[in-house]
């Protein structure tokens, strides 16, 4: 069975980054935009990765232009995020999170986990809650707000 360490993603730097660093990690993966009404939550999920990093907990956040907000390059990305949101948690570069050219890994998370009522990834902030063995243990709409989250996450810590 394959889990999130098998695959490997472009980081916003234009690195190849092996998920497999992120082993014994709890990880929360969320596709993001920083146009969109839902970037806010770009502060709860900073909140979250400060309070639990120092336990094994990470945020991994990919940006997607699938809902046309998120035009910019990958630099302008980094920028906006880290100036406007001032996030410290990996971020990696835009990717399909559905379609014929989904990127792997969100084929594979929303195979792991299909909405309702299907698989697809319907909008930006869909969070995916992996334990520290790297399988998928739930999928969140992209209104949960990520401060509700923490139950979940402290319960895998």
């Amino acid at each position: 069975m394959k889990t999130i360490y098998d695959f490997e993603a472009r980081t916003i730097k234009g690195t190849t980054k092996k998920l497999s660093e992120f082993k014994g990690q709890v990880l929360l993966v969320v596709n993001t935009a920083s146009q969109c009404g839902l970037a806010y939550q770009f502060n709860e999920l900073q909140s979250l990765y400060e309070n639990y990093h120092e336990k094994g907990f990470s945020v991994l956040a990919f940006p997607s232009n699938q809902f046309n907000q998120e035009p910019g390059p990958r630099e302008e990305i980094e920028t906006h995020c880290t100036l406007q949101y001032e996030i410290t948690f990996p971020l990696f570069d835009k990717v399909q999170v559905k379609g014929s050219n989904i990127h792997p890994l969100f084929d594979w998370l929303t195979t792991m986990k299909r909405g309702i009522p299907t698989r697809s990834i319907k909008w930006n902030f869909t969070k995916f809650l992996i334990d520290r063995n790297g399988v998928v243990i739930k999928r969140f709409g992209p209104y949960s707000k990520p401060n509700k989250i923490a139950p979940y996450i402290e319960s895998l810590l």
